[in-house]
């Protein structure tokens, strides 16, 4: 292509969350204060940006933290995809305290209408895919969920993708182990081939 494609992924901002439920792909739950603080913290990071779109997960938490993102972008209109999705895990609704005591592997023993770490990773790419496909040399914000951006980043940096692999997110350009509520993980493609791995950046927003 000649030109480098940016494809950043913002994790969605701090959920208000007070009985403490894993939350995954339920309906209304919503940012908390100080998650909206957060993702217009990540909103500014791109003010001033030339942006060619700006994307979001359905769920609540991303399309109000994508909307911090696109108050400053007026002319861009927010678009949807279900690539961009939270996984779907059986836990939903159960208290996050069991959920916590899985140190992230909500995946192993899950039953086959549910997803694994590699049909995560199938599905952003096919994003991915498509933003090199509609915005060749184009910058493209997308607002998604934690384990969507840590396999990408697995992928990306080819190692193993899996939930164990979670715990050394750092090795592979992640400064806090783990993508950070609000954080921006930058993928930078200089072909137009959604098979070669992109170079990453990560920043943390606040």
């Amino acid at each position: 292509m000649g030109t480098v494609t940016s494809i950043s992924l913002v994790r969605h901002g701090q959920v208000h969350n007070p009985k403490y439920v894993f939350y995954g792909r339920l309906p209304r739950f919503r940012l908390s204060e100080e998650g909206v603080r957060q993702a217009r913290s990540a909103g500014r990071v791109f003010k001033g940006r030339q942006l060619s779109a700006v994307f979001s997960s359905p769920l609540l938490r991303a399309r109000q933290t994508a909307g911090q993102i696109v108050a400053f972008h007026p002319r861009i209109n927010l678009r949807f995809s279900r690539l961009l999705l939270e996984i779907k895990s059986p836990w939903d609704g159960k208290p996050a305290a069991m959920v916590d005591q899985l140190h992230g592997d909500i995946y192993n023993g899950s039953g086959p209408q549910f997803e694994q770490p590699r049909d995560v990773v199938i599905r952003i790419r096919c994003f991915f895919r498509r933003v090199l496909r509609e915005n060749p040399g184009g910058h493209v914000v997308a607002v998604t969920h934690g384990d969507v951006i840590a396999f990408a980043v697995m992928w990306a940096g080819g190692a193993e993708v899996s939930a164990r692999n979670k715990a050394g997110l750092h090795k592979l350009g992640l400064a806090d182990g783990y993508p950070a509520t609000a954080s921006i993980t930058t993928f930078l493609y200089d072909s137009d081939s959604v098979d070669d791995r992109p170079q990453i950046q990560y920043i943390r927003t606040c």
